[in-house]
């Protein structure tokens, strides 16, 4: 699977530009503020329905106009074009298409083309709270299990009532238990069931997360990720009722699936306070080269893979290895973003392999190439 043409309408800084990429390797060059994240962010966008760094639609509408529009040409495996669009008109519901037909729902969209972002972010997946780690498992699994995000979303609108209930009747003097059963039963049944899925696929994850470790580290480091929930400690339901009045405190659950953790090791010592810099970025680049990796296994094609301003935060040995393991078939289409056109050439120099190069400035394609194989 690979991304053949995109076409932008005032999207952020691009008032309307067309690309046609490589099968391969697409370089955007450019300052910073130019542009290159941008296209990245716009693809991400044909996989997904949403941005990757703006969750308001309507912020990424170009300054003074009145929508934005994303189009996209994909290519699988010799069938016809998969052609996908993305339009956001100011103060309307985002339309989304897939070869003219729009969705209903963006879910049914998920999955459909694969795609993993390796962004200097990825830092947070350390430093932040649960809940971004949350959302990395629940990205990966969702995008080859359909019946998993169907799950995900159930439990978040019962969460959300339940919540809702609980704020709504934090104040009462009548406060009864059995108005939230309904709402518990759903979150006891939805929550054992995505439990169980996550913890299927740590297990499954893990050596393909070792393996990529070491290769971007160049260390034989034990690595691990384990996985923490209120539910493998007992059973939800009685959770739910013990923590009623705790909840009607704090105006939330506080128990559930909602609240669970991955925790990131290395020697058995927690990442976050005892890996030295170099250990963490070589820890977040393999958390996504495996997801790519889990990914194309149970897909059966390779998802799209973006790399944004990734160069700048690493050192040359690990630079070398990333562009060494991406040049290889075992990886499909790659997008990758830097602030000097000159490091691109020279880190591909030496590699027999087709790329095409984009000089950005100001929302603007001022020059491209084609290099590779001579």
């Amino acid at each position: 699977m690979y991304l053949e043409k995109l076409r932008l309408n005032q999207f952020k800084n691009y008032s309307e530009q067309e690309f046609e990429f490589s099968e391969k390797i697409n370089c955007f060059s450019g300052r910073n503020g130019s542009g290159k994240t941008n296209v990245l962010d716009a693809i991400y966008y044909l996989s997904f329905c949403k941005s990757y760094f703006n969750p308001s639609d309507q912020q990424n509408i170009q300054h003074g106009k009145d929508f934005f529009a994303i189009q996209g040409v994909y290519r699988k495996n010799g069938t016809l074009p998969d052609k996908l669009s993305c339009v956001q008109e100011r103060g309307q519901r985002k339309k989304f298409k897939c070869n003219d037909k729009e969705y209903d729902r963006f879910a049914d969209h998920i999955g459909l083309f694969p795609l993993v972002m390796v962004s200097p972010y990825d830092r947070d997946l350390i430093n932040d709270g649960s809940e971004i780690r949350r959302k990395l498992i629940d990205s990966v699994i969702s995008q080859f299990n359909r019946l998993y995000l169907e799950d995900l979303i159930l439990y978040n609108k019962a969460l959300a009532q339940r919540n809702s209930l609980l704020k709504k009747i934090a104040n009462s003097s009548a406060v009864s238990y059995g108005s939230f059963e309904i709402w518990d039963r759903q979150l006891v049944k939805l929550g054992e069931k995505i439990l169980s899925e996550r913890e299927t696929f740590i297990r499954g994850f893990l050596p393909h997360f070792s393996e990529y470790y070491e290769m971007i580290s160049g260390r034989d480091e034990e690595v691990n990720l384990v996985y923490e929930s209120h539910l493998q400690a007992g059973n939800l339901a009685g959770m739910l009722i013990g923590s009623f009045d705790r909840d009607l405190a704090a105006g939330f659950t506080t128990k559930g699936i909602h609240k669970d953790d991955l925790h990131f090791t290395i020697s058995g010592y927690p990442v976050k306070k005892f890996g030295s810099q170099g250990q963490q970025k070589s820890f977040v680049l393999a958390l996504r080269l495996a997801q790519f990796r889990y990914i194309h296994q149970i897909k059966g094609f390779k998802p799209v893979l973006l790399l944004d301003d990734i160069f700048d935060k690493l050192d040359g040995e690990r630079v070398q290895h990333i562009i060494n393991l991406v040049s290889k078939n075992n990886f499909g289409q790659v997008f990758i973003t830097d602030t000097q056109k000159e490091r691109i050439e020279d880190i591909f120099r030496t590699l027999d392999i087709d790329r095409k190069i984009f000089e950005v400035e100001k929302g603007e394609i001022i020059r491209s190439f084609v290099a590779g194989k001579e």
